[in-house]
């Protein structure tokens, strides 16, 4: 069933992951000064499930993740570190660029 936002960009240098959890999408979270956008334009595409989400992760050169689904997805799979994500307004957030 699906669950979450995918959204892929691909440029010759780069594959381009940003996902969201469906309930997410449109909101914008705010911590101290901190002010998160979670904008169709970025994070709005097909909405897909974990295992979907994972191939194009293990793709990614940059990623960017937010929520708790999404972001568990990344960690189960061994792609983030737990003590890499941050939380705003209590929900999790990972990105991360390869070079």
């Amino acid at each position: 069933m699906p669950q979450v936002y995918l959204r892929v960009s691909e440029t010759h240098d780069h594959y381009v992951v940003a996902i969201c959890d469906k309930p997410l999408l449109g909101k914008t979270l705010t911590q101290g000064a901190i002010k998160f956008k979670i904008s169709e334009e970025f994070y709005g595409g097909d909405l897909v499930d974990q295992k979907t989400c994972l191939s194009h992760l293990e793709r990614a050169t940059i990623a960017n993740l937010v929520g708790k689904k999404s972001v568990q997805t990344a960690i189960n799979a061994g792609l983030v570190h737990e003590q890499a994500v941050i939380y705003i307004e209590g929900h999790p957030h990972a990105q991360w660029v390869k070079l």
